[in-house]
């Protein structure tokens, strides 16, 4: 007897299956009897692995306003925001935001995140928040802390020793900002020293790298040489990546090869990404993402982000791991059927990936997914539908009454349904 049984549910893939749950783990997926503490009914809808984010500020969230908002809508304005929030903040502050948006996130069927948090300041007030959050959200969401050193590792003259008490403090991943140096050489310089100290723990590394407007930044290619030279490959990952929407196409026919070469991972983050970048220019003006279906064709590993929400660089946000990627799908012009079945992917099983998660619709991994609204992965997409059950780790965590999704004419007869599949979907 299981304690949990979905019932009928569309599977990412196109199955229909029921997904049988017990002590916190998939036993077993296929035609079940209904034998069950609980069944829920999901026939119709797409039962799905949980959302992923791999890139977020979960210290900074929810304090849009504080002290004052980003005017220029920039990001260096944005950091110097959080410079100023950041001397003013308490842990108990920080705490109670960073555990609102984990409910948000939790409704939304986002069960694991990769938070930076800011290591330049002495204190380690943000660190000491986030590993109490950690261990608070730890039983439903998989919580991943970076040590960032937001103000540069060589920049902030304790930083470099502040993400190693960081790290000794129990944070999981080595961060860092190579293009906040204040050289190009100083950045080439830290992305050596950091995949250094990431080896030499046996962790992985997630650089802010080459995140500007600046066609010669090439920090990203400094960061895929030195994760072969230290033996990090499959292991460490670049967020960002804007400058190489500008970037000369033949230096960029060499770079990708290199970055697949080290298995480097690349985390975009389109609703940041297209609000703070290419501010500078008049027309024409750049779009703020990097070179996503380039990558991929090259077998790169490619991941939707979600970096802010309300907060000093991004005025808006609402936890949802698909307006995320409806916004990537839109930017990166990804509208073959193919490609937006793939945008699903990259906040679910590839987001996973990239984290290292133990994670997936398959007996054995644990029992976190999500029931949405929705009859396929791109529907899904189209209407960022209800989640109408959310199950963690064996245990439903939330529930919402499907709303109902006709639309009447007047003076017409009949109903029009929002869901419709399309072609080859």
């Amino acid at each position: 007897m299981f304690d949990l049984i979905v019932k009928g549910g569309t599977l990412p893939d196109g199955r229909v299956a029921d997904v049988g749950i017990k002590a916190g783990r998939i036993a077993a997926i296929g035609q079940l009897p209904a034998e069950a503490a609980e069944v829920i009914d999901a026939t119709g809808d797409l039962v799905s692995p949980p959302f992923v984010d791999p890139h977020f500020h979960m210290d900074a969230t929810l304090s849009y306003g504080l002290p004052r908002v980003n005017a220029s809508g920039t990001l260096l304005e944005g950091i110097a925001l959080w410079g100023e929030l950041k001397r003013i903040v308490s842990v108990d502050e920080m705490v109670a935001r960073a555990l609102s948006y984990c409910d948000w996130a939790a409704s939304m069927g986002l069960l694991a995140i990769r938070s930076h948090v800011d290591v330049c300041d002495d204190r380690l007030l943000g660190v000491q928040a986030l590993l109490e959050v950690r261990e608070q959200v730890k039983g439903w969401m998989d919580l991943q802390l970076v040590a960032f050193p937001q103000d540069g590792l060589y920049r902030d003259p304790t930083a470099r020793a502040n993400l190693l008490r960081a790290l000794d403090m129990g944070v999981d991943v080595v961060g860092g900002i190579p293009h906040f140096e204040r050289t190009m050489a100083d950045g080439a310089a830290s992305v050596r020293d950091l995949c250094e100290i990431a080896a030499a723990r046996g962790l992985m590394l997630d650089l802010h790298c080459d995140e500007t407007d600046d066609p010669l930044s090439r920090h990203v290619e400094t960061l895929a040489a030195e994760v072969i030279r230290t033996g990090l490959q499959g292991r460490a990952a670049g967020s960002h990546l804007t400058s190489m929407h500008s970037m000369d196409n033949y230096y960029v026919s060499k770079l990708l090869p290199l970055m697949a070469e080290a298995r480097l991972a690349a985390i975009p983050n389109p609703l940041i990404n297209i609000v703070l970048q290419g501010r500078h220019d008049t027309y024409p003006k750049r779009r703020g993402l990097t070179r996503v279906k380039e990558m991929q064709a090259h077998g790169i590993t490619v991941g939707w982000g979600q970096d802010c929400v309300l907060d000093p660089w991004y005025s808006l946000g609402t936890a949802d791991m698909l307006d995320v990627a409806f916004m990537g799908l839109h930017v990166a012009q990804m509208t073959h059927p193919a490609e937006m079945r793939r945008c699903f992917d990259m906040v679910t099983a590839e987001n996973a990936r990239i984290m290292g998660l133990d994670y997936g619709l398959h007996e054995g991994a644990p029992a976190s997914l999500v029931v949405l609204d929705a009859g396929d992965p791109t529907e899904a997409l189209r209407l960022r539908p209800d989640r109408l059950c959310v199950i963690a780790k064996g245990r439903v965590i939330a529930r919402k009454a499907r709303n109902d999704s006709r639309l009447s004419l007047p003076g017409r007869p009949g109903t029009v349904r929002r869901r419709h599949r399309l072609p080859g979907a």
